[in-house]
């Protein structure tokens, strides 16, 4: 009996060791599974495809550091931290155009979450001369060019609103703000014009090289960058170009081929991981097997602008097609909420913005007829200059309402009923009359107040000064140009517009220390003064200058005119 106890009691026992056993292995194996499964599941199939580009892992801003003292990105893989998923996330990055009327952070940190909600995930910043550049570089300052602070604030607030924040930095054309200056004039492509590198002077890559480390030194949590190469006028006219073209029986494409294939060798050496765009424009001129040669397609994704408020998708079908056959694997394009409609619009044709961002859709449904070729995300630019030399187009406060409509539109696939409902509810609108580009209601968003302010000025400044000078029959029978340059006038008459006059200029100068308020609030001094001297000045100086003589020929009282 005691042997067969103890024979009872070791068989209870291996049973017991076989089912600890079994439920380890169990254990692991789930966990092992867990991990393939989560390594293989698919990245979301749609036309956006992966926000990556070939690597399979999306590492999350947390987890990628800068070395010092070589700089390099490196992505680590910490178990603690769970990678923040873009894989199936489109891209919508709103286009911050700084070479002028650059806001000031405290209207970021309004708009920042503002954005967000409407559906942007990203915003693309166009610095120019807004960085804080330093050293050697300082000079490329603007006065009221952003504190390290401020970048380290912008990239703060993005981050809390879930916006990827892409740098961009233009490395061959549009560098007006670098070659302006006579310490970078020798850098020219053509002598007397400051819009494009000559990219044979050892001297330019060097420069370049330093502005693009300053500008990526201070944006550690970024996982793109936008190396801009766009409309580089003048390219191929230069004596070096000339001579080059000339010795390697090249044309202007492949010059261009070579200085991008310089700028994005210097990026992939020293930031491993760093995944770059650019503008798409000088490539389509280019053959595909000159894209092919140069081996581009690798290290970057071409962004392909198409502003026009209607175009056929069949027109960038044929780019994006060429793009497949050159090799590259992922494309973005890019609509234009604003700054596209004229050098000097003030006012944003909503219509126009919003039929563009539909044709957009349009090219996307046809996306996925171009397998492998994968589309990355939308950039919906907001230009605030043609270039560095050019006036301001419209406001940010006056466009967004613009932006709200072009973002949820993408959202939605369309400007449907819930885009409107979402654009109202977000915006504080009764309405929105797309082709008068007016809105109804106060408003609730960042700047409303100069939105309405403009709204003003655009639809009566001009038009309530001209009506007095040009359709005042006193005025013009008995204070005409003549009248006050001889300073001659019957006080009887001047009397009968006097008033009408002095009320009219009062009101507008009243309206218009309320605007300079509004906008000191947003923007620098220098943004202020222009904005005034291109929009209010040009009809309120003609009212002040009116008031001026007639304050001091009424003094006269009539006296005989003077020679």
């Amino acid at each position: 009996m005691a042997f067969q106890r103890s024979h009872r009691l070791n068989l209870l026992r291996l049973v017991v060791l076989l089912l600890v056993a079994l439920a380890g292995i169990k254990f692991l194996f789930r966990d092992s599974l867990t991990l393939e499964l989560h390594k293989h599941v698919s990245k979301d199939s749609g036309f956006w495809g992966d926000t990556g580009d070939v690597v399979q892992d999306v590492i999350p801003q947390s987890q990628q550091v800068l070395e010092a003292p070589a700089a390099k990105i490196m992505t680590l893989k910490q178990k603690q931290q769970v990678p923040r998923d873009v894989g199936a996330t489109q891209m919508r990055l709103v286009h911050l155009d700084l070479k002028g009327a650059a806001p000031r952070v405290s209207y970021l940190e309004q708009v920042f979450p503002l954005v967000s909600q409407l559906g942007a995930n990203g915003v693309l910043i166009e610095y120019e001369d807004m960085f804080p550049f330093k050293g050697e570089l300082e000079i490329l300052r603007s006065p009221y060019a952003y504190s390290e602070e401020d970048i380290e604030r912008i990239q703060q607030l993005a981050e809390q609103h879930k916006l990827e924040v892409v740098p961009l930095v233009q490395t061959f054309g549009h560098v007006e703000f670098i070659l302006k200056h006579e310490k970078y004039q020798h850098l020219r492509e053509v002598e007397r014009f400051p819009n494009s590198f000559n990219p044979h002077v050892p001297d330019t890559l060097a420069l370049l090289k330093s502005i693009l480390s300053q500008v990526i030194e201070k944006h550690r949590r970024s996982s793109w960058i936008h190396i801009g190469a766009d409309e580089v006028f003048h390219l191929g006219e230069g004596t070096d170009s000339k001579n080059w073209m000339s010795q390697h029986k090249g044309d202007v494409g492949t010059m261009y081929l070579r200085h991008i294939k310089e700028v994005l060798g210097f990026l992939t050496a020293q930031y491993w991981g760093l995944r770059v765009l650019m503008w798409d424009d000088m490539l389509r001129k280019i053959s595909v097997g000159a894209l092919r040669e140069s081996g581009i397609a690798k290290h970057v994704s071409p962004v392909l602008w198409f502003y026009a408020p209607d175009f056929e998708a069949e027109q960038i079908v044929q780019f994006l097609t060429k793009y497949v056959e050159s090799g590259f694997e992922a494309v973005w394009f890019a609509s234009a909420f604003k700054g596209t409609t004229g050098p000097a619009q003030a006012w944003t044709p909503l219509s126009y913005h919003l039929k563009n961002h539909l044709s957009w859709l349009k090219v996307m449904q046809a996306v996925p007829r171009l397998a492998p070729l994968r589309l990355q995300g939308v950039v919906l630019t907001g230009w605030q200059r043609y270039d560095h030399y050019s006036v301001l187009c419209e406001l940010l406060p006056v466009s967004i309402p613009s932006l709200a409509i072009c973002l949820q539109t993408l959202v939605n696939g369309g400007f449907t009923e819930e885009a409107k409902r979402k654009v109202l509810d977000v915006l504080g609108l009764d309405s929105v009359q797309l082709e008068q580009s007016t809105c109804e209601g106060r408003g609730a968003f960042p700047g409303v107040e100069i939105y309405h302010m403009v709204e003003q000025v655009n639809g009566h400044l001009k038009e309530s000064i001209l009506k007095v000078l040009e359709e005042e029959s006193a005025i013009k029978g008995w204070f005409s140009p003549y009248h006050r340059k001889r300073q001659f006038g019957n006080p009887r008459n001047m009397e009968s517009f006097g008033s009408k006059v002095l009320k009219l200029h009062e009101d507008w100068e009243s309206f218009v220390r309320d605007l300079r308020a509004q906008l000191d609030r947003i923007y620098f001094p220098d943004t202020v003064e222009e904005w005034l001297e291109e929009n209010v000045n040009p009809y309120l100086d003609q009212l002040r200058d009116l008031v001026r003589d007639y304050r001091a020929i009424i003094r006269l009282k009539g006296r005989p005119k003077a020679t």
